[in-house]
């Protein structure tokens, strides 16, 4: 794991720290107070160049993945939905998870991107109030809620919303966790995506219906949120399968997602294995 990335160097934390944190960014978030301490204390030097390319997940294996529907007024127009009284929850199984770089299968059926920010919690969250959710964001990340709709719309109700959205490599995250101080205003931050260089999506966090302190005390009063986990905050308006015509991701189709402050994520959409 890195402390930081950027454009010069980054540090190599297992190096610097001796030990103390391993390589293992998962295994952080289990200890963030520690790694906090320990990284606003460090003033060596940061030797290790990059290549963004290579990057991973900055959270591998989350236990818990929650993901919010409907959760831009303009998104709910164009799905031609009212506007939810509570959050919408489903799930990305984990195993959907990949990294902010690199090709991603694209499966039979309907594919279509969804730009979102994705909360990372760094302690944990048992019936937290609004007003004290921010101490338990450890920062924030890129995701892309990628969903095939022939199969999360199969069936009836309530049909296959966390299987069309966990095909392999359908979580994809990244190119790291930010934490709220770098951010001049962590509830407004811009975000969008392009397909083939188009515009597709572009919105600000605070077109949000509910906010992240609203979605971390509705989801904490149902369950404990653990280090580590993702809370996908919902996609603004502009998805493919919403347009005239729709607009679905291809084989060959580049995606590229961005978040300000955070950076940007570049997938391109490969012919899945049989």
């Amino acid at each position: 794991m890195t402390l930081g990335v950027g454009a010069e160097a980054a540090v190599d934390v297992e190096t610097a720290s001796e030990g103390r944190f391993t390589a293992d960014p998962q295994a952080v978030y289990a200890r963030w107070d520690d790694f906090l301490a320990w990284a606003r204390a460090y003033r060596g030097p940061a030797t290790h160049v990059v290549d963004e390319a290579l990057l991973l997940a900055p959270v591998p294996q989350p236990a818990q993945v929650f993901a919010i529907g409907l959760n831009y007024r303009e998104h709910a127009a164009e799905a031609g939905l009212a506007l939810p009284d509570r959050p919408v929850v489903f799930t990305k199984f984990p195993a959907s998870v990949t990294g902010p770089h690199g090709h991603i299968e694209r499966p039979p059926g309907s594919v279509d991107f969804e730009a979102e920010l994705v909360a990372v919690i760094g302690r944990r969250a048992d019936r937290v109030a609004a007003a004290d959710a921010w101490d338990h964001i450890a920062g924030f990340t890129a995701g892309q809620d990628l969903s095939e709709r022939e199969l999360q719309f199969a069936g009836s109700a309530p049909q296959q919303f966390n299987l069309g959205k966990s095909y392999r490599g359908f979580a994809p995250i990244g190119p790291a966790l930010v934490t709220l101080d770098e951010f001049a205003d962590p509830g407004d931050l811009e975000l969008g995506c392009e397909v083939n260089g188009r515009r597709m999506q572009q919105a600000r966090t605070a077109d949000m219906i509910f906010s992240i302190p609203q979605l971390v005390e509705y989801l904490s009063a149902v369950l404990p949120l653990l280090p580590g986990d993702l809370i996908f905050t919902g996609t603004p308006s502009g998805i493919g399968w919403a347009r005239q015509p729709r607009q679905l991701l291809e084989v060959g189709d580049e995606l590229v997602t961005w978040i300000e402050t955070i950076g940007r994520m570049r997938h391109r959409f490969v012919a899945a294995q049989r």
